[in-house]
Formats: structure tokens, sequence, C-alpha cells
């Protein structure tokens, strides 16, 4: 019965997984060098070995962003304005800086269109609906969206997908170093600008709802208004734990190395010293 409960808990075979590993990996080489080295110089030496292999593979992690990984970059809500119902708000939320010019009688389409033009002179870069950018923005806005209530799932379409910010910082700019006539470099920029993304929504309308007959695709509803969501860039953290395996492992290599390299220096003084006892 115990077995059969092993092998039915992940929780038990996984724990039993590590240590059958640890005991194979680190302890059959404990065993071999304790034949030649001693008990307590053995283990000094076997854990050096283990925290050098947790630097380099740590290195490996940190250098390729595999293995053991932190949170991937993705869009937040922006506190106070992540789902924006009317236009007057884009400017409340922090959006615009000034409001579009919208004339009386315009319709809901027409007002969309003024906010559009109004987002690209204030700096704004419209995503093309084939960007991976773009699918990634609609994924996390659509969440938002039927989170709030604003829509019910198939009841909006993303219409487009405006992008601003995220510029990195500091650039060696084309021009300033020989040979640098066309491109910058940008290995030194690591700090980032706040990067936002106002994804626009457009309540659809059902064409056909017949039953038993073939559904046809529902268009925008030009008569109701559009909604917005804003969003900011998390960056993420996918190579932190790589860091603090690399940088921890390095430490308690380094301090290792240097408990041996203190050890050995003990030993030739206690060898060459002329009170040292001779033994057949």
């Amino acid at each position: 019965m115990n077995l059969l409960a092993i092998g039915w808990e992940p929780e038990l075979r996984g724990l039993l997984t590590v240590i059958i590993g640890v005991v194979m990996l680190m302890g059959s080489i404990y065993m071999i060098l304790a034949t030649n080295m001693g008990a307590r110089l053995a283990f000094l030496v076997t854990l050096t070995g283990l925290a050098g292999w947790m630097m380099l593979m740590g290195a490996v992690w940190w250098i390729y962003g595999i293995g053991l990984r932190g949170p991937d970059p993705s869009w937040e809500p922006v506190a106070g304005a992540t789902v924006l119902q009317d236009t007057d708000s884009l400017r409340s939320g922090g959006v615009l800086e000034v409001l579009p010019e919208i004339p009386d009688g315009a319709s809901p389409a027409q007002e969309a269109s003024l906010v559009g033009e109004e987002l690209l002179n204030e700096g704004f870069i419209l995503i093309d609906p084939a960007a991976p950018a773009f699918g990634q923005a609609q994924a996390s806005a659509a969440g938002y969206l039927e989170d709030s209530g604003a829509f019910g799932p198939g009841e909006y379409a993303i219409n487009q997908v405006f992008d601003i910010g995220g510029e990195r910082f500091p650039l060696i700019e084309a021009g300033a170093l020989p040979g640098l006539d066309n491109e910058s470099i940008d290995f030194l920029a690591f700090w980032h600008r706040p990067h936002y993304v106002l994804v626009e929504a457009a309540p659809l309308v059902q064409v056909r709802t017949e039953p038993g007959r073939a559904p046809v695709p529902p268009q925008i509803d030009e008569t109701q208004q559009r909604q917005y969501v804003y969003m900011i860039r998390d960056l993420g953290a996918r190579r932190q734990p790589a860091v603090v395996l690399t940088l921890g492992g390095g430490a308690i290599f380094l301090a290792l190395c240097y408990l041996l390299h203190r050890r050995e220096r003990f030993l030739e003084e206690n060898l060459s010293s002329s009170n040292a006892v001779a033994t057949a």
C-alpha cells in the first residue's frame, strides 16, 4: 500500500525524486572522495564542486533566459484608468493632454477617428494588426474588459492598438564613435522609459440570429460608444532567479576555495615546522 501511495501522490513522488537525485549525485561523489581524503576534507571539496556547478549552470540560464525563470513581461492595468468608457475619460485618465474638438452630432465612429488622430499627434504609434505586439495587447485587454463587465465574450472586437514610450537609454548615438554612421549602440541601455498601450474596443452587433441557420460574422455597431483599455508594460524578471543563483553560487564557491587554500597553507606550515612529529 505504501508503494501505491508513493506512485499516485505527486508530492511524495517529487520529494523522493529530489532526495534520490541528491544522494546519487552528491552522495556518490562524496563517498569516492572520502575514501581518499577523509570525511571532512571530502565534504569540503564536494561542496565546493557543487557550488561551482551551480554558478556555471546559473550563468548559462542567465545568458539564454532558460531553466529557472521568473515572471515573463506582461501588460498590467494602469491604476484608476484601465477601462475608459468614454472620450472624456481619456483626458482625466492621463492618456491625452488635449481632447479633440468633436462636432455636435458626430457619430461614435467619427468620434473614434478624431481620437485616433489626436493620439497620433501626441506621439502614439498605431500598431499593425499583423504584428505580434497587437495580439499580446489584444489578449490582455480582453481579460480586463470582461473582468470589469464592460463587455461579455464575443460582444466586442479590438479595432486599434496605440503604442507609446518604452525607449531604452542611455544610447550611443550614430556618428558619436568612428564606424557608427547608420546605427546606434544599445548594449549599455539598461534603463527604460514607461511603456503604454491604448486598446480601442468596438461593440459588435449580431447580423442574423435565426435558429437553424448558419451564423453570420458580427459587425461593428457604429451607433455605440467605443471603449478603451489603458495598460502599462511590466518588463518582468525572467532572468532574476538565474542571476541570484549565479551570484550566490559564485560567492559560496569563492568562499570555499579560500577555505581550501587556507587549509593548504596551514598544512604546509605544519609539515615544514621543526616541531613536526615524524611518522614511520
